[in-house]
């Protein structure tokens, strides 16, 4: 049995790991891409759910969300205010809605991971604005990712590519390391100073998921125990993706291959 201090290392993903994780993060960008096509008014949340089965069925995929920590769905949607967690269910998607898909994924015994921010129709500047500063904000930070490089270096790249365009930076909820479990050490927050924290190991596989608030960072939770709400109730974007640390730069898993 493994020992609570070996649980808490990062581990070095074997090749065959690594394969595997491939293939858990290719099912996992093909349920992000069906979930996309199908986004429009009228739809419920748990018909975004049901698109992501499909999916996973499709590819002999098994969800990694669904009972974890007793979570009661295949992925989390998360609609306007709503930053993460958000359980599928009867709410309807309206005209100009922002929905966060938060996506997991299980083949060989490994995980993907990856999130992503829908405009539901036609949607505010505003919101646009935010999608686009969010999804670039992990661009910035997989651009820091490879061997030899630390935490700060990741955390530093999403928050002054956010604070520079006021955006609130997410505290609470952070990425972390991936693998055999869904969540495994290093924490990777989305704030930082560069060249301090942990070094990155090439064999390490991590998920990166800016959080970004149009106003304050501060969060509360709903009462049904899951669902993370901005403070203000102003809106909130999620962007996350899973990726092997190379000795040059990082090998995102979950962009869907040609």
């Amino acid at each position: 049995m493994e020992s609570p201090e070996a649980a808490r290392r990062p581990s070095i993903k074997s090749p065959r790991e690594l394969e595997a994780m491939r293939e858990a993060g290719q099912v996992v960008a093909r349920m992000i891409a069906a979930i996309t096509r199908a986004v429009e008014p009228g739809m419920t949340t748990q018909d975004l759910d049901d698109v992501a089965v499909q999916e996973l069925q499709r590819h002999d995929a098994k969800p990694a969300f669904l009972g974890y920590l007793g979570f009661p769905a295949t992925i989390c949607t998360s609609v306007n205010e709503e930053i993460v967690h958000g359980i599928p269910g009867k709410r309807v998607l309206k005209e100009g809605d922002l929905v966060k898909c938060d996506v997991g994924a299980i083949v060989d015994g490994m995980h993907g991971d990856a999130a992503v921010t829908l405009p539901v129709g036609e949607v505010s500047g505003e919101a646009l604005q935010l999608i686009e500063v969010t999804r670039e904000s992990l661009n910035e930070a997989i651009a820091q990712v490879r061997a030899g490089a630390r935490l700060g270096d990741i955390g530093e790249a999403v928050q002054k590519y956010a604070e520079v365009r006021g955006y609130g930076v997410v505290r609470e909820y952070v990425g972390h390391g991936i693998g055999r479990r869904l969540h495994e050490e290093p924490q990777v927050p989305n704030y930082g100073v560069a060249g301090r924290g942990q070094m990155l190991r090439a064999g390490m596989a991590i998920a990166v998921e800016p959080m970004l608030n149009v106003g304050t960072w501060r969060t509360r939770t709903l009462e049904d125990g899951w669902t993370v709400v901005t403070a203000d109730g102003r809106l909130s974007a999620h962007f996350e993706h899973t990726m092997a640390v190379g000795e040059d730069g990082a090998e995102v898993m979950t962009r869907l291959r040609d």
